[in-house]
């Protein structure tokens, strides 16, 4: 269903065979329609609750798909703006975010989302543990209706299933 470009919704716990999970048919989807993303676009957006897991997604992505030629970042808190407007502005393949300085990118106009193909929320259990329910439903309005959902939680609270329920299709 996945490869086929269905929705997913996965409960599972942290851990590099989740992110091999959703990254290896990621990348086979991206090298098998191979095109430059628009400036200020991101093909593939993969939502986390931390920056160090933005990072440890990123690292993945990275490794198994280092003989493709996609361009990937990450924009996360706590770090200066103007590297990841810099890294946007020349549009992106992968995109690992945190929910607010995804938002605060999105705002200052310096990524635009409706290029997405591909939504990848991990750890959305979390996520809502965290506050960042409303920053989701902000940056899920903000996409185009048809892309592929995957969500991945170690375990499903009614507002997740709800979001899920409002973005995933059969």
């Amino acid at each position: 269903p996945f490869v086929a470009g269905r929705d997913l919704l996965g409960i599972a716990q942290t851990g590099p065979g989740k992110t091999a999970a959703f990254a290896l048919p990621i990348l086979n989807r991206l090298a098998g329609a191979p095109r430059r993303p628009q400036p200020k676009t991101v093909r593939v957006l993969v939502l986390s609750p931390t920056r160090e897991l933005c990072g440890q997604i990123l690292e993945r992505f990275r490794a198994y798909g280092r003989h493709l030629r996609l361009r990937s970042d990450i924009v996360i808190g706590g770090v200066p703006m103007g590297r990841q407007i810099r890294s946007a502005a020349q549009g992106l393949d992968i995109l690992g975010a945190t929910p607010g300085r995804l938002l605060d990118l999105v705002e200052q106009k310096a990524l635009r989302l409706d290029q997405v193909e591909v939504l990848v929320l991990d750890e959305a259990d979390h996520m809502l543990d965290m506050g960042f329910i409303h920053a989701i439903r902000a940056i899920v309005a903000k996409m185009p209706a048809v892309r592929q959902n995957l969500f991945f939680s170690a375990t499903m609270p009614a507002e997740i299933a709800k979001v899920a329920g409002q973005n995933l299709s059969e």
